[in-house]
């Protein structure tokens, strides 16, 4: 049996209504542009963070560094990998087979909302409770984030983990 399923019901509900809110929240803010060029096809990028704020203070609390890859499709969807040394000091890793990226939020072409799903590996140890759902170190992740491209292919992003933090981020295209 999953953690999930031990979830008192109102809880499995919120969630599953906040996936399907997000889902569609990203939709109606969006004016929809296919990011690459259907010409050009799908779009790699090199994506850094090299700083995590967290909400609160944790003297166990360590530097924060992710590098990953993230490709975006013509039709707007994400899928990648990150590495990251986790706040606790762990390595770890998200891998992402779900997400999409909305443009042009609120009119303004260069603000696109994005989100991505999929699983988390290394919160392991005394850690393990530190993130929700865990087992033996692994847990789902369902990440916001808000980007901004200065530069064609080039963005800053900060994204949402969760009630923790907020993670600045910088990406680069590679192709």
């Amino acid at each position: 049996m999953n953690n999930f399923a031990l979830l008192p019901l109102k809880t499995r509900i919120r969630i599953a209504l906040g996936l399907i809110v997000a889902h569609l929240a990203g939709s109606a803010l969006a004016q929809q542009e296919a990011a690459p060029d259907a010409a050009k096809g799908n779009v790699l990028r090199l994506q850094f963070s090299p700083y995590t704020h967290h909400y609160t203070f944790d003297a166990e609390h360590k530097d924060v560094v992710m590098i990953g890859l993230e490709r975006e499709y013509v039709d707007t969807s994400l899928d990648g990998i990150t590495l990251f040394r986790n706040s606790f000091g762990q390595e770890s890793l998200y891998i992402y087979p779900w997400g999409r990226v909305y443009r042009s939020i609120g009119g303004v072409k260069p603000l696109a909302f994005k989100w991505t799903a999929g699983l988390i590996y290394g919160y392991v140890d005394s850690f393990k409770n530190k993130v929700p759902l865990n087992y033996k170190g692994f847990s789902p992740g369902l990440i916001f984030g808000l980007a901004y491209e200065f530069k064609p292919g080039w963005s800053v992003q900060v994204n949402l983990l969760g009630t923790a933090a907020a993670m600045f981020e910088i990406s680069a295209p590679l192709n």
